[in-house]
């Protein structure tokens, strides 16, 4: 499925891949995924692309993006809009799909094979379009969940298929790590909340 000479580039939909991992009931540690396949042959580039609220005090989805910004990934982030529907309801929207289409199609004469980790089908033509530049495109999803988290029009168009459960020992996140995390996290607030004793 891949050879250690190709030039690979990672495209990432962070909502869609963190919404399969944790139906898998598994952590990415964003770590390993680099490292995973940086061992399959030639990382040109690993893009990660989010939807940000932007006027919360706190977003725990900042850290992440954070980390990953200074440790080896291109981000790739924009303001959701929010917007009330008919029915008066309050709506976010995030989307990121052009976003990706477009730096994909740009790599794509730089590469060799593409790797997706999204099963959302309007993907599809993209893969279509790289594929007929002569590259290689593999897209990462699951087909275990109930429903499967891919469409089937994108499976049946990527070049390989790659079970995201298949890839859960090897980019996981330890669980135990992250109990020693929350642990220590319980521990500072605690800390904190305690009040100074009188001198």
């Amino acid at each position: 499925m891949f050879d250690p000479r190709e030039k690979i580039a990672l495209f990432i939909d962070g909502a869609n891949l963190h919404a399969t991992a944790r139906s898998l009931n598994f952590d990415i540690d964003y770590k390993r995924l680099l490292e995973e396949f940086k061992s399959r042959g030639y990382l040109l580039r690993a893009y990660y692309y989010t939807a940000l609220v932007e006027d919360q005090e706190y977003s725990s989805i900042r850290p992440l993006i954070d980390w990953l910004d200074y440790n080896g990934y291109k981000v790739v982030t924009k303001p959701v809009r929010e917007f009330v529907d008919h029915a008066g309801r309050r709506k976010i929207k995030g989307n990121m799909d052009i976003e990706l289409v477009v730096d994909a199609m740009q790599i794509a004469e730089q590469c060799d094979h593409i790797v997706l980790f999204s099963g959302d089908g309007d993907f599809r033509p993209l893969v279509e379009a790289i594929q007929r530049r002569g590259r290689k495109v593999s897209v990462v999803s699951t087909l275990v969940t109930q429903p499967p988290m891919i469409a089937d029009e994108l499976r049946r168009q990527a070049d390989h298929f790659i079970e995201l459960a298949t890839l859960s020992s090897r980019i996981g996140r330890d669980p135990a790590e992250r109990a020693a995390r929350q642990a220590e996290r319980f521990e500072r607030q605690a800390r904190e909340t305690v009040p100074a004793a009188a001198d």
